[in-house]
């Protein structure tokens, strides 16, 4: 057996993880109140699902953030933890258990995403309207924020986000140009771009997108893209490192330094973004309720 036989079969090397990446236990009398009511009532966040770094200084800021329409997802991302698969059928009782979920956590400022349903006829933006909708009636002083699928670009089912009018409306390009068709496999840049501009047109106020590195791209992608987005009328950028869920998904080619990511910050704010949250942990809800301002 040669030599080049034996590398190709020994694992790759992985990464190692870099000291600023090294996340405290979420502390604090706020976080331990929130994760009783959570266990208690069963409630469905994906901060506890999804074990976000920073669900103990959110929830200690009174923000977290839900998921509706299911946790199977009809599109099979390679940076995406969620099942992909057939979903199951709608629960048309969501929108108040999430309403109810609000209120029971004196939730402040929310969030809301959803996974892909191309499986529906309207992509679930109606359940997605109710759901906005329940939350305002039982959550009056409650601020929302919409992280939204791309609805195939379909700008019928975009307008039913519009027509709620939540305070920041937020879809991600997730990734640079060239790798958009590795890691959004069935999602397309610049339908991305055309979602965020067409929120822009039809008056929401603010938009909001998000961009995690670490997948290959180079600095003058990442640069374009922040361009693509302001060009795109995009009002709020997040800017984090990708880390593999899971051994099937895309590896991780390269952790970005703290210096790199304040550097994207820097041109950023320089092109004009009204805010800009860029470093390792950074998560597309991470600080939401400062992007409403």
């Amino acid at each position: 057996m040669n030599t080049e036989t034996v590398s190709n079969i020994l694992p790759k090397e992985r990464v190692p993880k870099p000291k600023w990446l090294r996340v405290k236990l979420p502390t604090g009398k706020k976080y331990t109140e929130l994760r009783g009511l959570v266990d208690k009532y069963n409630l469905n966040t994906i901060c506890t699902s999804g074990s976000c770094p920073n669900m103990g200084e959110c929830w200690g800021e009174g923000t977290a953030t839900f998921m509706i329409l299911g946790n199977i997802c009809t599109r099979s991302c390679g940076f995406c933890g969620v099942k992909t698969g057939r979903p199951e059928s709608i629960d048309w009782d969501e929108p108040e258990k999430v309403a109810r979920s609000i209120k029971i956590m004196n939730i402040k400022h929310a969030v809301l995403t959803s996974v892909d349903r191309d499986d529906l006829k309207d992509m679930g933006s109606i359940m997605w309207a109710e759901t906005v909708k329940a939350v305002r009636r039982m959550n009056p002083k409650t601020t929302l924020e919409t992280l939204i699928p791309d609805f195939q670009g379909i700008e019928q089912h975009i307008d039913r986000i519009i027509d709620v009018a939540p305070e920041v409306v937020s879809h991600n390009i997730e990734t640079v140009r060239r790798l958009t068709r590795e890691v959004r496999i069935q999602a397309k840049y610049d339908r991305s771009l055309g979602v965020l501009k067409y929120l822009k047109q039809q008056g929401q106020r603010r938009t909001k997108s998000g961009i995690m590195l670490g997948l290959g791209e180079t600095r003058e992608e990442v640069i374009e893209t922040l361009h693509d987005l302001k060009s795109n009328e995009v009002d709020v950028i997040t800017i984090g490192q990708y880390l593999q869920p899971s051994k099937k998904h895309l590896p991780v080619k390269q952790f970005i330094s703290p210096e790199q990511f304040d550097e994207y910050k820097q041109i950023a704010l320089g092109l004009g973004f009204r805010h800009v949250e860029s470093s390792a942990l950074v998560r597309s809800s991470y600080h939401a309720q400062k992007h409403i301002h």
